[in-house]
């Protein structure tokens, strides 16, 4: 299916303007990294909530410090995240 996608693109590029092409492409490719970003990002909180939990789990006395650490890790990730939301609005505008 992706070979299909691929081939019918790549008959399409040379037909149309070439600026419309780059731009069109340089679209896929922000979604594409975008997608990923996003991806990766909600995997990495899944795994900081989950050994925050582990961790509360094995010690109750040092909630208040693991779930601190836990939501600074998490606003890590997600800031990851909105650099790569950012770098998709450039490629869309620029």
């Amino acid at each position: 299916m992706f070979h299909a996608m691929l081939s019918a693109l790549a008959q399409a590029t040379p037909a149309m303007d070439p600026l419309v092409a780059k731009n069109s492409l340089s679209l896929l490719g922000a979604g594409i990294g975008l997608g990923l970003a996003v991806i990766g990002a909600g995997i990495g909180i899944g795994q900081i909530g989950a050994g925050a939990t582990q961790a509360i789990a094995r010690q109750p006395e040092a909630s208040g410090t693991i779930a601190s650490n836990a939501i600074i890790l998490a606003a890590l990730v997600e800031g990851v995240a909105l650099f790569a939301l950012v770098i998709a609005v450039l490629y869309k505008f620029v």
